[in-house]
């Protein structure tokens, strides 16, 4: 509600007011921003699930250094964020970088200020989006979708050669100590309609048991629905300490050169990890350590699969998801699929509870009516006559 009365001010005076939260990485930035603050960040091409998570937590504005929209290939983010009612502020350069976290800032007509009164300091200005211009920015990038396509099938092409070892040499994955052995794995992403994969899946999670694989921020997914991961893969760099230390096993993803920028913050925790290096992405790895230790069935929710999603995420290519797929294509199932094709069982105590809740209903309306009070006490001494009846000819 603070947010949306602060966009309401901010529509009738072009001006946005409230304390900044600043971080290049906009998934670091949503762990922390609170309702009514303004984002500040360095993000071109802002992605669907950044812009989701901005208007979930009903920020008040948003000021990106870079350009929200490069015009490469149809990014939704800045057509959710304009549909929102978000100002969004573009290409207000590296300088709106240096503001202070927590510092209070005043938005006017693109312009960026220090402090919110009659002293205020010019830091950066920029362009405020509207959603007509993002809409015919949007349309032309559809047009020229296709070039962006035949790059990104060149740098698939290139890149298979350099990770192929994702497919060849999958012997030297982790040993993690979980028994995978005929059991179904579900590998959780916090990417695209992650939340209502999960909670269609709810049944099947409850009544077959996965194994619960948590990929960086997906770990917080499972925790949000409930769940405790099993193990955490990935560069530890959007994952909460409070999914780091529910318990879960810990593998960290090291860059091909052996750099691990997530295992000091690991080791600050003081939790043990193992470092695995690998040129693919962390769910890639995962679904293959599930496959290649005997798992049955790998259920995959918010994982990225088409071009988009892939362009989302910054990748000029789709080496190690194509040929992980090729390798685990067999007993790999994404959630949209598992959720219609599986339905939970009626358990005993569901239907229990469903005969119980309808006899308290019954006894409600009896209560309340006076003429089912005398049929209901009328057929009860019917009964009683009935069973002395039955008990005297016994007897006899």
């Amino acid at each position: 509600m603070k947010a949306a009365r602060l966009r309401a001010a901010a529509h009738q005076s072009d001006l946005v007011v409230g304390r900044a939260r600043v971080d290049r990485r906009t998934k670091r930035l949503l762990d922390r921003i609170e309702p009514g603050e303004i984002a500040i960040v360095d993000h071109e091409d802002i992605d669907r699930v950044a812009a989701e998570g901005l208007v979930q937590r009903q920020v008040a504005a948003v000021i990106n250094a870079s350009r929200s929209t490069s015009g490469r290939y149809p990014n939704l983010g800045p057509l959710l964020l304009c549909s929102a009612g978000i100002p969004l502020i573009d290409e207000t350069g590296p300088e709106v970088m240096r503001i202070a976290e927590g510092e209070r800032i005043a938005i006017e007509s693109g312009r960026v200020f220090r402090g919110d009164g009659s002293s205020r300091e010019e830091v950066a200005r920029g362009r405020v989006l509207d959603l007509e211009h993002v809409e015919q920015v949007m349309d032309a990038a559809k047009k020229s979708l296709s070039t962006e396509l035949e790059r990104f099938a060149e740098n698939t092409i290139e890149f298979i050669r350099a990770e192929r070892d994702v497919l060849l040499e999958a012997a030297r994955l982790p040993d993690v100590d979980i028994d995978w052995h005929g059991r179904h794995v579900l590998v959780v992403v916090r990417g695209y309609d992650y939340k209502d994969d999960l909670a269609a899946l709810q049944p099947y999670i409850r009544e077959v048991r996965p194994v619960l694989v948590g990929v960086d921020g997906g770990a917080d997914a499972l925790l949000d629905a409930g769940l405790r991961p099993d193990l955490i893969i990935g560069d530890m760099d959007s994952v909460t300490n409070r999914a780091l230390i529910s318990g879960a096993l810990l593998v960290v993803h090291a860059y091909p050169d052996g750099t691990a920028p997530g295992l000091e913050r690991v080791r600050a925790l003081g939790l043990p990890a193992i470092v695995f290096e690998a040129p693919g992405t962390s769910e890639d790895i995962a679904m293959l350590l599930a496959y290649e230790r005997g798992a049955e069935l790998i259920v995959a929710v918010g994982t990225h699969a088409n071009l988009i999603e892939f362009l989302d995420k910054g990748r000029r290519g789709m080496a190690s998801t194509f040929l992980t797929r090729l390798r685990v294509g067999s007993i790999l199932v994404d959630a949209k699929g598992v959720s219609r094709l599986y339905r939970g069982r009626i358990r005993r105590f569901d239907m229990m509870l469903l005969v119980a809740a309808t006899l308290v209903t019954m006894a409600i309306v009896v209560a309340l009516s006076p003429a089912l009070r005398t049929e209901v006490e009328a057929i009860r001494l019917q009964l009683v006559n009935l069973w002395f009846s039955i008990r005297d000819a016994l007897a006899s």
